[in-house]
């Protein structure tokens, strides 16, 4: 007899990502805390940015493939999962096939990573995990990001440029 695999349902993207975001950084906070006194600060650190970069990674991968592209639009579009519940309020500047631009001039996700007292972990769980989500959805796409609000900007500016092409 041979099993075949059955898909679960995915069931946290109906918490909405900010509430996801918050479950995992009161649980994360004190367990690196831990960790750090133990072993060092730096090193744990750093290998939790490892850990956090290869699930968006895998995270873009597996956005291309639900949505059948992974091209500019597409990433627009499923961009309103990480605005649920007005977490992130942007003004968008340019979407075209080549190039997407926005701001961002309320995160709610840096509010709460400083309400909690640990903006470095949403430096690494949220911001950080840009470039990596987008490395695995599509590395054809660069984005640029000199600001953020969760390092003290008053805006996030996100600019995002087709430079190759790796179509689904």
């Amino acid at each position: 007899m041979v099993l075949k695999p059955f898909s679960i349902p995915d069931y946290m993207n109906a918490i909405g990502l900010l509430n996801r975001r918050e479950i995992e950084a009161r649980l994360l906070a004190p367990f690196l805390e831990a960790l750090s006194a133990e072993y060092g600060r730096e090193e744990i650190l750093e290998l939790t940015r490892k850990v956090i970069r290869e699930i968006a990674r895998q995270q873009g991968i597996d956005l291309g493939k639900s949505v059948g592209k992974n091209d500019l639009e597409h990433l627009a579009i499923a961009q309103e999962a990480w605005q649920k519940d007005n977490a992130i309020q942007i003004e968008v500047l340019q979407l075209s096939r080549k190039k997407y631009s926005f701001n961002v001039y309320r995160c709610r996700y840096a509010e709460m990573y400083h309400h909690l007292g640990v903006p470095e972990l949403g430096k690494i769980m949220s911001c950080d995990r840009d470039f990596a989500h987008l490395e695995g959805y599509n590395p054809g796409i660069r984005l640029t990001r000199t600001q953020s609000i969760m390092e003290g900007a008053d805006i996030c500016d996100f600019r995002y440029e087709l430079v190759g092409s790796r179509k689904r």
